[in-house]
Protein backbone atom coordinates (compact mmCIF):
# COMPACT_ATOMS: atom_id res chain seq x y z
CA UNK A 1 0.00 0.00 0.00
CA UNK A 2 1.75 3.77 -1.11
CA UNK A 3 2.23 6.06 1.61
CA UNK A 4 1.76 9.59 0.40
CA UNK A 5 4.50 12.51 1.21
CA UNK A 6 4.34 15.79 1.05
CA UNK A 7 5.97 17.72 -1.99
CA UNK A 8 5.89 21.54 -1.38
CA UNK A 9 6.71 22.25 -4.81
CA UNK A 10 3.70 20.12 -6.39
CA UNK A 11 1.18 21.72 -3.26
CA UNK A 12 2.11 24.59 -4.20
CA UNK A 13 1.48 23.97 -8.16
CA UNK A 14 -1.94 22.54 -7.00
CA UNK A 15 -2.39 25.72 -4.90
CA UNK A 16 -1.23 28.95 -6.12
CA UNK A 17 -2.13 31.09 -2.82
CA UNK A 18 0.65 29.72 -0.65
CA UNK A 19 3.27 30.49 -2.92
CA UNK A 20 3.38 33.90 -0.55
CA UNK A 21 5.71 34.40 2.45
CA UNK A 22 3.45 33.48 5.52
CA UNK A 23 3.64 29.93 4.22
CA UNK A 24 7.00 28.54 4.39
CA UNK A 25 7.95 24.69 3.72
CA UNK A 26 8.21 24.01 7.43
CA UNK A 27 5.17 25.73 7.92
CA UNK A 28 2.78 24.13 5.28
CA UNK A 29 5.37 20.55 6.57
CA UNK A 30 3.86 21.29 10.10
CA UNK A 31 0.21 21.47 8.45
CA UNK A 32 0.57 18.47 6.20
CA UNK A 33 1.33 16.62 9.62
CA UNK A 34 -1.65 17.39 10.79
CA UNK A 35 -3.85 17.16 8.27
CA UNK A 36 -2.47 13.51 8.22
CA UNK A 37 -3.83 13.26 11.38
CA UNK A 38 -7.53 13.66 10.06
CA UNK A 39 -7.04 11.49 6.92
CA UNK A 40 -4.87 8.36 6.68
CA UNK A 41 -1.90 9.17 4.02
CA UNK A 42 -2.25 5.32 3.17
CA UNK A 43 -4.46 4.30 -0.33
CA UNK A 44 -7.41 2.30 0.25
CA UNK A 45 -10.36 1.30 -1.64
CA UNK A 46 -12.48 4.72 -0.96
CA UNK A 47 -9.62 6.96 -1.71
CA UNK A 48 -6.61 6.22 -3.24
CA UNK A 49 -3.66 7.57 -5.87
CA UNK A 50 -4.17 10.99 -7.11
CA UNK A 51 -7.55 11.79 -5.58
CA UNK A 52 -6.01 10.62 -1.85
CA UNK A 53 -3.11 12.82 -2.24
CA UNK A 54 -5.14 15.77 -3.77
CA UNK A 55 -7.21 15.28 -0.12
CA UNK A 56 -4.26 15.49 1.95
CA UNK A 57 -3.36 18.29 -0.24
CA UNK A 58 -7.24 19.92 0.33
CA UNK A 59 -7.04 19.35 4.36
CA UNK A 60 -3.30 20.51 4.19
CA UNK A 61 -4.44 23.84 2.51
CA UNK A 62 -7.09 24.36 4.41
CA UNK A 63 -5.68 23.65 8.02
CA UNK A 64 -2.72 26.18 6.61
CA UNK A 65 -5.21 28.62 5.64
CA UNK A 66 -6.47 28.45 9.24
CA UNK A 67 -3.60 28.67 11.28
CA UNK A 68 -2.47 31.66 9.40
CA UNK A 69 -6.39 32.95 9.77
CA UNK A 70 -5.64 32.62 13.62
CA UNK A 71 -2.20 33.91 13.68
CA UNK A 72 -3.52 37.20 12.29
CA UNK A 73 -6.81 37.42 13.75
CA UNK A 74 -8.46 37.81 10.26
CA UNK A 75 -11.87 36.31 9.75
CA UNK A 76 -12.07 34.23 6.77
CA UNK A 77 -15.65 33.53 5.34
CA UNK A 78 -16.40 30.56 3.02
CA UNK A 79 -20.01 30.02 1.13
CA UNK A 80 -21.62 31.65 -1.48
CA UNK A 81 -22.00 35.32 -1.13
CA UNK A 82 -25.61 36.42 -0.46
CA UNK A 83 -25.32 40.13 -0.78
CA UNK A 84 -22.68 42.88 -1.41
CA UNK A 85 -22.55 46.74 0.16
CA UNK A 86 -19.62 49.23 -1.67
CA UNK A 87 -20.06 51.81 0.50
CA UNK A 88 -18.60 50.96 4.09
CA UNK A 89 -17.49 47.79 2.46
CA UNK A 90 -20.21 44.64 3.67
CA UNK A 91 -20.44 41.47 2.30
CA UNK A 92 -22.77 38.13 3.94
CA UNK A 93 -21.99 35.00 3.20
CA UNK A 94 -24.29 32.11 3.20
CA UNK A 95 -22.76 29.12 4.87
CA UNK A 96 -24.02 25.41 3.79
CA UNK A 97 -26.27 23.74 5.62
CA UNK A 98 -24.25 21.72 8.54
CA UNK A 99 -25.34 18.93 10.42
CA UNK A 100 -22.18 18.33 12.42
CA UNK A 101 -19.11 19.89 13.78
CA UNK A 102 -16.81 18.14 11.14
CA UNK A 103 -18.70 19.31 8.19
CA UNK A 104 -19.07 23.11 10.43
CA UNK A 105 -15.23 23.45 10.31
CA UNK A 106 -14.24 22.31 6.77
CA UNK A 107 -17.38 24.82 5.65
CA UNK A 108 -14.74 27.45 7.85
CA UNK A 109 -12.72 27.62 4.32
CA UNK A 110 -12.57 27.31 0.37
CA UNK A 111 -10.57 24.61 0.89
CA UNK A 112 -12.28 22.67 3.38
CA UNK A 113 -15.34 23.06 0.85
CA UNK A 114 -13.67 21.45 -1.92
CA UNK A 115 -12.62 18.27 0.71
CA UNK A 116 -16.35 17.79 2.23
CA UNK A 117 -17.51 17.73 -1.43
CA UNK A 118 -14.43 15.28 -2.25
CA UNK A 119 -15.28 13.10 0.41
CA UNK A 120 -19.06 13.39 0.51
CA UNK A 121 -18.88 11.71 -3.60
CA UNK A 122 -15.78 9.18 -2.17
CA UNK A 123 -17.76 7.45 0.21
CA UNK A 124 -21.03 7.61 -0.78
CA UNK A 125 -22.99 4.82 0.54
CA UNK A 126 -20.65 4.52 3.07
CA UNK A 127 -18.76 1.12 3.57
CA UNK A 128 -19.32 -1.80 5.32
CA UNK A 129 -16.19 -3.78 7.06
CA UNK A 130 -16.00 -7.45 7.55
CA UNK A 131 -18.76 -10.85 7.21
CA UNK A 132 -21.61 -10.75 5.28
CA UNK A 133 -23.37 -7.20 3.95
CA UNK A 134 -26.46 -9.00 3.54
CA UNK A 135 -25.92 -9.81 7.36
CA UNK A 136 -26.30 -6.63 8.71
CA UNK A 137 -29.98 -6.31 8.26
CA UNK A 138 -31.49 -9.44 7.69
CA UNK A 139 -31.55 -12.67 9.85
CA UNK A 140 -30.77 -15.91 8.56
CA UNK A 141 -32.77 -19.08 8.66
CA UNK A 142 -33.55 -19.93 12.57
CA UNK A 143 -33.85 -15.98 13.58
CA UNK A 144 -29.76 -15.42 14.18
CA UNK A 145 -27.47 -12.60 12.32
Amino acid sequence: MPTHTFDPAAFRQQFAAFTDPPYSDQALGVAWDMATCHLKPDDWCGLSGDCLQYALNLMTAHIATQMQTLATAQPVAAGAVSSATIDRVSVTVTVPPVSDGWQAWLSSTPYGLMLWSLLSTKAAGGFYVGGWPERAGFRKAGGVF
